[in-house]
């Protein structure tokens, strides 16, 4: 299996129209396009009935003490966890490519509709859902693709891998209000192959000018 974007190269920067949020000199950080990327794939295994796309980032601080405050500064070496931007089942196997924007283009707050969604896919919640959680303007349930926001005051640059997995079954076994750990679960037995692409992401100025 085969993997690419127009948006970003594998390992490469993304852009800040594909992110949640992007750098601001005044405040830090400020809501960006939160467009999803172009994604193309090719050479799919024999057999293949459905597909999945999982985009996690897996740089994301295990403590929030840090994070986004002044002054301080997430170290490299605290201890990181994964968080799940889109969480995307049932595509069919004929499809070959998901435009930039088709699924998301700019902030909903309290989160995008779900689960259904284009080409008779379904949408699980991504991370922002528990993050906004209490969040009296922003709390909600954060179906489909929400990009990158990572903490403007992290030492490191965060990972966001995007992976297709090609399935022997048409429909997944997951319902309603899913998670992407929910998916990762049902797909277990059900992987016929898999593909991925990294893009990288800061809004700490003196990490992302090293990008």
């Amino acid at each position: 299996m085969k993997i690419w974007s127009d948006s970003f190269k594998d390992g490469a920067k993304i852009p800040a129209p594909l992110a949640f949020c992007k750098i601001d000199a005044g405040t830090h950080a400020a809501m960006s396009d939160n467009r999803n990327p172009h994604l193309a794939w090719s050479d799919l295994p024999e057999n293949t009935r459905s597909l999945v796309v999982i985009c996690h980032d897996y740089d994301v601080p295990s403590r929030g003490d840090d994070v986004n405050q002044e002054g301080k500064t997430v170290p490299a070496d605290l201890p990181r966890v994964d968080f799940y931007h889109w969480v995307l089942v049932d595509l069919p196997a004929n499809l070959t490519s998901i435009a930039e924007g088709e699924f998301s283009s700019g902030i909903t707050a309290r989160g995008k509709n779900g689960p259904d969604a284009l080409h008779g896919a379904r949408q699980g919640i991504n991370d922002y859902t528990a993050w906004f959680a209490g969040d009296k303007d922003m709390e909600g349930d954060y179906y489909g693709y929400d990009g990158p926001c990572p903490p403007w005051n992290d030492a490191i640059p965060h990972h966001y891998v995007f992976t297709l997995y090609a399935l022997d079954t048409d429909k997944l076994a997951v319902t309603g209000r899913f998670t992407g750990q929910d998916v990762m679960a049902a797909m277990q037995g059900h992987i016929l192959g898999k593909a991925s692409i990294t893009g990288v992401y800061s809004l700490n100025p003196a990490v992302a000018s090293t990008l």
